[in-house]
């Protein structure tokens, strides 16, 4: 069926489970707006009262949810309110999908009203960054940008839509669902390699962080840290994932005296940023390899310098 690039930008969304947008309205998204309501049955367009608040929505969203996490804004300011909100996806490891809407293409370099090159601002701050020239590549960049948003290292990802592309019309072909790739393969001489190390170190610590709690890894975690009696420490976004009965948030107040015993540990397990599905697989093949191939017994010194999952930035 042919359809405008907001129209196809809309059933794109809903074909990858959108049913949730965080957004504020403006010029150069108008087009969208005029798809969202009439898509209203199918998508729910949550308004903010800022763009910030959007691009955080959408963050916290994909926190709760587990899903990708999608938000909207208009081009010039409307595009940079998000970029605070997508540096915290960035840091924190949260799929999201932020989309902004630019000048029309021959308007774009030409110092137009409300233009700014939003692409190239956030591009420290997301895992890929799109800006869409014709309205035939419109489908695919939206599938490719939520795979790239939910697969490995989770993070956001940004696509820029000048507003003739909304406005412009073609064939839009459904596909469904892209496929996730949320795994990462670790080899059995890897793991030996890892359990080697675990057995070899004197002043071993375990350090962890947000990516444990995402992919419900802690029991695993903790069996580890029991089983090697390896003392651990975690980042802000690990905070809850095992029983406190650690030595805490390292680079906080109260602990900053015990960092030198990090640096003075001969082994570190290092257990985020790891992938949301794979954190549990390869803490219970490491613990597998450790219970059933590698003597241990109480009297046992052991630590571990892993870094078993050691994801990409980019796609």
């Amino acid at each position: 069926m042919v359809k405008n690039g907001a129209e196809i930008l809309i059933d794109a969304l809903v074909e990858q489970g959108v049913d949730t947008i965080f957004g504020y309205p403006g010029g150069a998204v108008l087009n969208i707006y005029d798809a969202l309501y009439k898509n209203s049955d199918r998508i729910r367009h949550i308004l903010t009262a800022h763009e910030q608040g959007a691009a955080h929505a959408a963050d916290g969203y994909a926190r709760a949810t587990g899903k990708v996490g999608v938000c909207l804004a208009t081009s010039g300011p409307g595009a940079t309110n998000l970029v605070t909100g997508i540096a915290t996806a960035y840091m924190d490891s949260i799929p999201m999908v932020a989309i902004t809407g630019n000048v029309g293409t021959s308007l774009i370099g030409r110092d137009s009203f409300q233009e700014v090159y939003i692409a190239g601002i956030t591009m420290p701050i997301t895992k890929h960054n799109f800006v869409v020239r014709d309205v035939e590549d419109l489908a695919d960049t939206v599938r490719d940008a939520f795979r790239i948003a939910a697969s490995g290292r989770p993070g956001p990802v940004l696509i820029d839509i000048p507003k003739d592309i909304t406005a412009a019309k073609c064939e839009f072909i459904p596909k469904g669902k892209v496929e996730i790739n949320e795994t990462y393969e670790i080899s059995d001489e890897e793991l030996q390699t890892v359990a080697d190390m675990i057995a070899a170190s004197e002043r071993p610590m375990i350090y962890y962080g947000g990516g444990v709690e995402t992919s419900d890894a802690g029991d695993m975690l903790l069996q580890l840290q029991r089983k090697a009696d390896i003392p651990s420490a975690h980042t802000m976004m690990a905070i809850g994932c095992i029983p406190a009965a650690v030595i805490g948030l390292l680079f906080d107040d109260l602990v900053n005296e015990l960092a030198p015993k990090l640096e003075a540990c001969d082994g570190l397990v290092v257990g985020s940023p790891v992938y949301y599905a794979s954190a549990n697989a390869t803490l219970v093949a490491l613990l597998t390899r450790l219970f059933y191939s590698t003597p241990f017994d109480k009297t046992m010194k052991v630590g571990a310098a892993v870094a078993a999952c050691p994801p990409p930035l980019t796609s």
